[in-house]
């Protein structure tokens, strides 16, 4: 494609494991441990010693802490073993409460400070230098080229996935197979099972077959295997392990392959969570394109664009994985060959006249390679091979060919199979050439690469490597913010159509939710006849993980797509969370024992509190009744693994109401007018319905919304004090009004005071309990933006504030919330935003401790275009323009602002939070329930964009700007926190990232994790006493570092035909990391921490665990060796012991029995 163009090439590659032809493993090479042999010592010495009660303690102190794992095994078709190179040992790291941070030879933060980003020209290679060499690189070793044909397909983009699947990938998928079967030289890989699966349900049995057989003969290799190519800025760690198990399981149900090799050539930026994920799920190898073209010169420089890349906090090597970056400017085949693209263009023969792609912008087009052309043809293209070899260490050579929706007939993949195959021909027949191409798969290209650098070392003097194979250095950090040329910072994306990417989270947790709910209802039951309603919904259930999944696609969860594709996507996850909730709601009354028999067909008894009427619009609370002498049911779902006690709400329409628990006992609770954005009507006549409710750790419990209950106290209204120049604010009925008169507001509980400007209606300062005052300095301002699109952010200057003196401010005070509700005054007649604040009074909860800030914004209309709205904190922390910002909700990336790049390029992707620390140790963190894009440019503030609407398309293909903006509700957990250690990492100080507290974790669990709240569809007399309702499953919380990733049943379809005996439901765990220097608030909520190992066959009431297995997080691979655990996973999990260290994630598949 041209230059300017977005799209560059392919698809995702990877390797099978055809099942056919397994081929055994061969462990590494015994290494040199010393521990090992201490071990073996005190073994020996125990038996001769006898039996001592001492001894045998200290014995087992050692192996339970000090367990020296199996040398790790290297799963390969080809039955070759990993590097025998020297690794540490891996040591349970129970305590939490280290700075982790791995030795690497390479991390991004170093890239980035020695690069000065000049964006210098280098003539044919645009971005990089005249590349050159001497002749005599393959006189030892011959060059070995992989020509890897590809097509690269996008489950939406410019046209639906449907219409894609319609127009062009199911004739791909034909095309791949019918060529392919043609000659056995040839082959392809294919990334995307979304478009796999639709064309398996569409295929005849012979290409089905066809298709198999060339998967299992090497010709045809499935990569990545996700059910598409996710993104990796926005997407949430729990919605990517989703796509790729559903991709992987799917894959392996029906052709009977695993990935092990990850081909990710699309997504805008690499995350390393991806990198941890993928070795965790048994993968070998990565191949990565779009990196800063800065970063790409720099690696390419000193022959580092082939790496192994560990996690920040792996001291021991067991997450590296091995990666192969791209080095030029896009995947297509101009860009992929070598170094000068005119020259690579004319090796593009489905540019050849008659094709329906794009001549070569460059002028010199491909022609017919026939027996007169061919050696001038085929020296050219070897030149451009031999030119790009040398930028990487060995002398085995990846060339990519293909580009978007590629091979869509038989006569264009003729076209390029019949003039390579000449060109091979010709290269292979000259033994002076010392060269060797042919068509290969990634891993033909990685098997090839392996076996080499076995063979020949390539490592640098000093480089330490990596024992997972030998010969190239080590490397940590990730790979935002992307820049494909110029000035050009693809920030922009972090934040467009943010509306959808809250969508996508709440469709996260629900399907979390309904999963886990599932999982009980068939955990309990084991009959036929209680199955039938769970397994009614597994076909919904599936789907609504695909639809899931679908979005995670790197132009789906990062708003990039045309405006019905963004319709598409977001209709598909509205159906998926209608089907999720009518089946929590049905699950509940099983659960509780309202009704022990029910199916798909019976409706509903409970509908949730809040529900959609459309898939663009925001949820609407349904609002209780409270009629005079009846009770409302109100169930809420936990879905967190510790017991939560927790402020909740519900709407009323009458204010007059009592709170009941399960047992019929009064709840104390507050009433407070239901508030809405709009300047003429704040009170929307309704009532907001508050009390402090405890629920148990993924369980049930019930609550009664009573109106006439005798001998319990009504709902205590909050008073409320009101500023509103207009005159347009009147005292709401049942409420008690004053004005407010001062320039400043005040509103506080136990553990804060915020003080507000009355004028502007933002928050200035937060004054602790213990003295400490830190300044925040809230302002809402806006970009212009005359360049920016939707993947591209490019601002005309700074951002400017829009507040104006004169808004109207609501102030409510109850005793359990109080809340600062601004209207500001803008230059516009209808404001763009409007927010709240509030704080909670609620003892033994950690909502005590949070701000919670909720931002309504509406971005609509023909004043707003151009803008980008953000909201900054201008504190007083003296953060030195570093801060952290999240990486998929799973671990922390340092970020610093530099000078030498632009403002756009300062922006860096924000999922779930961001945190700035002083050199006095204080703490500003800023948790959110979406993605979005953070900043801190300049010290000690923090801003993050809420929503962004630009009328031109930025270049990048998609033809369109972005303007179908949607009201929505931004919400924001703060905390402010101080450190109580004697020594604290200064900011600058440590490169390393810092880990949120346990506190900030707990935080972020809750907000990202809310209670599921379903209210009765019709009232009840309050003259019947139900009997008390709850569920609740655990034998005890589980400690509060470990966090249930998920609990499923990972194949609800097939559960039925599934032998008895085998394991039908899987457990997903992660282990938080957490700074323990601000450990004190978190700890008080907290009773035990997973330092100690914990029981699975004792976790649950009721149920027991009959066996476990540990597996990989995909639940493919059951051996794990081969994922880079410690062998106490593996062991422990049959014993029933869950030992976690901290950071990882380790899941289980498990057979449940409930006991008689």
């Amino acid at each position: 494609m041209a230059f300017s163009s977005r799209r560059g090439a392919g698809g995702w590659a990877q390797s099978l494991l055809p099942t056919s032809k397994s081929a055994a493993k061969q462990p590494r090479k015994p290494r040199k441990r010393t521990t090992a042999a201490f071990r073996d010592f005190l073994i020996s010495n125990f038996f001769r010693i006898g039996l001592c009660f001492t001894f045998i303690f200290f014995l087992f102190v050692l192996f339970r802490f000090a367990a020296v794992p199996k040398p790790l095994q290297f799963r390969s078709s080809t039955s070759r073993a990993r590097s025998t190179r020297p690794r540490k040992p891996l040591v349970h790291k129970s305590p939490n409460h280290t700075i982790l941070a791995a030795a690497v030879d390479v991390t991004t933060k170093e890239l980035y400070d020695k690069i000065q980003f000049k964006d210098e020209d280098g003539g044919p290679w645009k971005q990089g230098w005249r590349v050159n060499y001497k002749g005599n690189e393959w006189d030892e070793e011959k060059l070995k080229v992989f020509v890897v044909p590809h097509s690269h397909n996008d489950p939406g983009w410019k046209l639906t996935v449907d219409e894609y699947y319609d127009r062009q990938s199911r004739h791909i998928l034909d095309t791949i197979v019918e060529t392919l079967s043609k000659d056995n030289r040839r082959k392809f890989i294919w990334e995307e099972m979304s478009y796999l699966e639709k064309w398996w349900r569409d295929a005849s049995d012979v290409k089905k077959e066809s298709f198999i057989n060339l998967v299992q003969s090497g010709q045809l290799e499935i990569v990545g295997g996700g059910w598409v190519m996710n993104d990796e800025a926005n997407s949430h760690y729990f919605a990517i392990i989703e796509q790729i198990t559903e991709g992987n399981m799917w894959l392996n149900e029906t052709v009977g392959v695993i990935p092990k090799n990850s081909w990710s050539i699309d997504p805008f930026g690499y995350s390393s969570t991806m990198a941890y994920l993928l070795r965790r799920m048994g993968f070998e190898n990565m191949l990565i394109q779009r990196t800063h073209y800065e970063l790409k010169k720099e690696l390419a420089l000193h022959k580092k664009l082939e790496y192994v890349w560990r996690q920040s906090w792996d001291t021991e090597e067991s997450t590296d994985i091995f990666v192969h970056m791209m080095p030029f400017y896009s995947y297509d085949i101009p860009h992929t060959c070598g170094p000068e693209p005119a020259i690579c263009c004319q090796f593009d023969f489905a540019r050849m006249r008659g094709f329906v792609y794009e001549r070569c912008p460059w002028g010199e087009h491909p022609v017919e390679t026939d027996q007169e052309n061919v050696k001038e043809r085929a020296l050219k293209l070897l030149d451009q091979y031999r030119k790009k070899s040398t930028l990487y260490r060995t002398n085995t050579l990846l060339v990519p060919l293909g580009d978007d929706f590629r091979y869509i007939s038989i006569d264009e993949a003729e076209a390029q199979f019949r003039n390579y195959q000449l060109l091979f021909d010709y290269i292979n027949s000259d033994s002076s050439l010392n060269a060797e191409a042919k068509f290969g798969t990634l891993d033909d290209y990685f098997h090839t690469l392996r076996d080499e650098a076995e063979r020949i070392n390539y490592s640098h003097t000093g480089e330490a490597g990596s024992s997972e194979i030998g010969g190239f250095p080590s490397l940590s950090g990730d790979f935002f913010t992307y820049a494909d040329r110029n000035q050009d910072y693809w920030s922009g994306y972090y934040v467009s159509r943010p509306f959808f990417k809250a969508v996508d989270r709440v469709l996260e947790q629900t399907l979390r939710g309904a999963e886990m709910m599932m999982t009980f209802l068939l955990g309990y039951c084991q009959k036929a006849q209680c199955e039938k309603f769970p397994i009614s919904f597994s076909y919904k259930l599936t789907s609504a993980r695909r639809n899931l999944a679908l979005f995670q696609h790197h132009d789906g969860v990062t708003g990039t797509a045309k405006d019905h594709v963004v319709e598409d996507y977001g209709t598909r996850m509205h159906m998926a969370l209608l089907d999720l909730q009518i089946f929590m709601s049905k699950a509940i009354e099983v659960l509780l024992g309202i009704r022990h028999e029910k199916n798909d067909h019976h409706p509903a008894n409970f509908e949730p509190a809040q529900t959609r009427s459309r898939y663009d619009v925001q949820p609407m609370h349904r609002a209780i009744s409270a009629r005079e002498g009846t009770l409302q049911t109100v169930v809420i779902f936990n879905p967190l693994e510790q017991t939560r006690n927790e402020v909740v709400m519900v709407v009323v329409e009458r204010p007059d109401v009592t709170v009941l628990d399960s047992n019929w006992t009064c709840v104390k609770s507050q009433i407070s007018p239901e508030l809405k954005h709009d300047k003429n009507k704040i009170f929307t006549g309704k009532h907001r319905l508050y009390w402090k409710s405890s629920v148990p750790a993924m369980g049930l419990q019930t609550y009664y919304v009573a109106n006439g209950f005798v001998g319990c106290e009504k709902a205590k209204p909050a008073t409320l004090r009101l500023f509103t120049p207009s005159k347009q604010l009147s005292c709401p009925t049942h409420y008690s009004c004053s004005s407010l008169e001062s320039d400043t507001v005040e509103i506080s509980n136990k553990d804060q005071t915020l003080t507000f400007n009355v004028g502007h209606g933002l928050l200035q300062k937060i004054s602790r309990k213990d003295g400490d005052v830190n300044i925040v300095g809230e302002e809402i301002s806006m970009y212009s933006s005359t360049e920016s699109g939707a993947y591209l952010f490019k601002p005309n200057g700074d951002a400017v504030p829009i507040t104006q003196v004169g808004g109207e401010m609501v102030v409510s005070e109850g005793n359990l919330v109080k809340e600062v509700y601004s209207y500001p005054k803008t230059s516009w007649e209808k404001s763009p935003i409007s927010h709240s604040t509030r704080i909670y009074n609620s003892e033994s909860t950690i909502q005590e401790f949070v701000i919670e800030k909720e931002y309504h914004v509406e971005l609509l209309g023909h004043n707003f275009n151009d803008k980008e709205m953000i909201v900054r904190y201008k504190t007083d922390i003296n953060s030195k323009r570093i801060f952290y910002s999240d990486l998929n909700g799973f671990q922390m990336s340092r970020r610093e602002t530099y000078d030498k790049i632009p403002l756009q390029g300062n922006y860096y992707p924000m999922p779930s939070l961001a945190f700035m620390q002083g050199s006095n140790g204080d703490r500003f963190s800023v948790h959110t329930r979406q993605s979005l894009g953070v900043a801190s440019l300049k010290n000690g503030w923090l801003e993050i964009m809420l929503d962004r609407r630009l009328v031109r398309d930025d270049g990048r293909g998609l033809g369109q700007g972005v303007m179908d903006n949607r009201p929505m509700n931004v919400v924001f957990h703060i905390i402010v926190e101080s450190n109580i250690s004697s020594s604290y990492a200064n900011p600058g100080s440590d490169s390393h990232p810092l880990s949120p507290s346990l506190l900030s974790h707990l935080i972020g669990s809750h907000l990202n994790y809310p209670l599921h709240m379903f209210i009765a569809k019709t009232p009840e007399s309050i003259s019947v006493q139900p009997p008390p309702r709850s569920f609740a499953p655990l034998a005890a919380s589980l400690p509060c570092d470990l966090h249930v990733v998920s609990f499923k049943v990972p194949r609800p379809l097939k559960y039925t035909q599934q032998p008895n005996g085998e394991p039908k439901f899987a457990l997903v765990l992660q282990r938080k990391h957490f700074d323990s220097s601000y450990c004190r608030k978190g700890r008080s909520q907290c009773l035990t921490m997973a330092d100690e190992p914990v029981n699975l066959f004792d976790m649950f009431k009721g149920l027991a665990v009959l066996s476990a297995k540990a597996t990989s997080i995909n639940l493919l691979h059951e051996d794990t060796d081969i994922l880079g655990y410690s062998e106490q996973f593996g062991a422990g999990a049959l014993e029933g012991h869950i030992l976690i260290s901290p950071m990882e994630i380790q899941a289980y598949k498990l057979q449940l029995q409930p006991h008689e």
